[in-house]
């Protein structure tokens, strides 16, 4: 091993990973809370960080590490939700581009200010983490 792994560095690391795992609580209870699955919630993320112009559901597939066909099975229930819309692009059938809706917009800002402020809390002490290592 090129450097030896130190106690301090134990604790600093497990440290971070129970932050990281608070983090993803806090996400979950949220998403859950605004009647969203966590899964559900990151598609929304993923879909909304892509643009106003959607994003190919092979690319969500992708971006949460999903099978395509189990990207496709939660861009379904999206739209059953009312929560996403989904086109085919006319020079390829088999692409499909998914878009949010306005109620899907309404909840992720709300659920994207809650964590931003999450982050924003945590961002000392995960800098120091990070910087001790």
């Amino acid at each position: 091993m090129a450097d030896e792994i130190e106690d301090e560095d134990y604790r600093t690391l497990a440290e971070f990973r129970f932050e990281l795992r608070r983090f993803q609580s806090f996400s979950e209870q949220a998403a859950r809370s605004a009647g969203l699955t966590p899964q559900q919630h990151q598609a929304l993320l993923a879909v909304r960080a892509a643009g106003d112009t959607g994003m190919l559901v092979g690319d969500l597939a992708e971006r949460l590490l999903l099978r395509p066909h189990s990207a496709s099975e939660l861009v379904r229930r999206l739209v059953e939700h009312g929560l996403a819309t989904r086109e085919h692009i006319d020079a390829d059938r088999r692409q499909v581009r998914i878009a949010l809706t306005e109620n899907a917009r309404s909840v992720l800002a709300s659920l994207s200010y809650s964590h931003r402020t999450e982050l924003r809390r945590m961002r000392p002490l995960l800098k120091r983490m990070l910087e001790a290592l």
